[in-house]
């Protein structure tokens, strides 16, 4: 199933609440652009192979080609959310509790952006929409657990092979330039960083763009009444207005970020850089083909932290490690306690 443009528009003109669900919506897509994307230009900053400026640009861009090309070839991950979690049954009280799980996304988000830590909004999504499903539901009927269980899986491939990628990428670029004169490989390491970033910037847009267009297609059926539509396709038309506000997001901030994942975790060198997107970029675009929904934010900091690592384990600032390892870890319980409780309200005022 899917709905055109026109028909979409038709039902914006004539539903406020499809109007509020979309705001709501496109709210969380423009944080996750300044907030979660430019973990992927954090290290060709950092190393200064491009401005912060020109980078942020350059991530708009890929992003907003992430979105739209891989959904076409596989829409996999949307398809992992959108099944999440049951919001069947009474579709108001549904649409009342989704956008509930919205507004407290974009309230978990916005206050880590303001202290410059990299939470997840890929774990805040799944989060605030699963504590809104056991607030519909009073219970955990709400939960699909076999999809639920790909998250898990998810975190833990991001992780061991977020490190594992960067602690092998960086060892195979120092053996290969071994004996090279680093002057004559500083120039490509430079220009491969640019290209890195842009790499991860369109992974972003792939993995991410795709979990927040399930979640419009799910609120424009709830709008319609229909709570149990289980086939959908994207259209193009969402996938071009969803990467263009997350292109937006990324074009408007970010630099808080930039400089806590790039700057403050691990000082490093451009081959370093270099390693570090490539091991991303690699674990993205496994996660992506094979469905498994993955925090990109996660995956780009474990890979830093794997590139680091690999000289000696001094090398990684393990106080800012630590920060984001408990916003990671609170990201779940707090972020889906603000969904419960956002839907709960929701629910008793509307």
């Amino acid at each position: 199933m899917t709905v055109s443009l026109g028909e979409f528009i038709s039902q914006l003109g004539s539903s406020p609440v499809l109007v509020v669900t979309v705001l709501l919506t496109l709210g969380v897509v423009l944080v996750n652009g300044w907030t979660d994307a430019p973990n992927a230009i954090a290290t060709c900053v950092s190393t200064q192979a491009i401005s912060a400026k020109a980078a942020i640009l350059m991530a708009a861009v890929f992003n907003f080609l992430g979105v739209f090309v891989m959904t076409l070839v596989n829409a996999s991950v949307a398809t992992t959310i959108y099944n999440m979690v049951d919001f069947g049954g009474n579709p108001d009280d549904a649409l009342v509790a989704l956008c509930a799980s919205l507004f407290a996304i974009v309230v978990w988000a916005t206050a880590a952006w303001w202290f410059g830590i990299p939470t997840s909004e890929s774990h805040a999504l799944i989060a605030g929409i699963s504590g809104a499903a056991i607030a519909l539901h009073g219970g955990m009927g709400g939960i699909n657990g076999s999809e639920w269980i790909k998250v898990i899986y998810g975190l833990g491939l991001s992780t061991v092979l977020g490190f594992g990628f960067g602690w092998l990428a960086v060892k195979i670029v120092e053996l290969i330039c071994k004996r090279m004169d680093r002057r004559k490989t500083l120039g490509f390491f430079r220009y491969g960083q640019v290209a890195g970033g842009a790499t991860m910037a369109f992974m972003h847009g792939a993995q991410d763009g795709q979990k927040f267009m399930g979640v419009f297609m799910l609120g424009v059926f709830l709008v319609n009444g229909q709570a149990n539509v289980s086939n959908f396709e994207i259209p193009i038309w969402l996938m071009v207005l969803c990467s263009a506000v997350m292109a937006l997001g990324t074009s408007i901030g970010g630099h808080r970020i930039i400089k806590s994942v790039g700057m403050d975790m691990v000082k490093m060198e451009k081959y370093q850089g270099f390693s570090a997107d490539i091991a991303g970029t690699g674990c993205l675009l496994l996660s992506s083909v094979t469905g498994i929904p993955v925090s990109t934010t996660h995956t780009k900091t474990v890979a830093i932290m794997g590139v680091g690592a690999a000289r000696r384990l001094s090398n990684v600032n393990w106080g800012v490690v630590r920060e984001m390892v408990l916003t990671w870890i609170l990201t779940f319980p707090g972020c889906g306690l603000i969904g419960f409780l956002m839907a709960k309200l929701f629910m008793w005022l509307f």
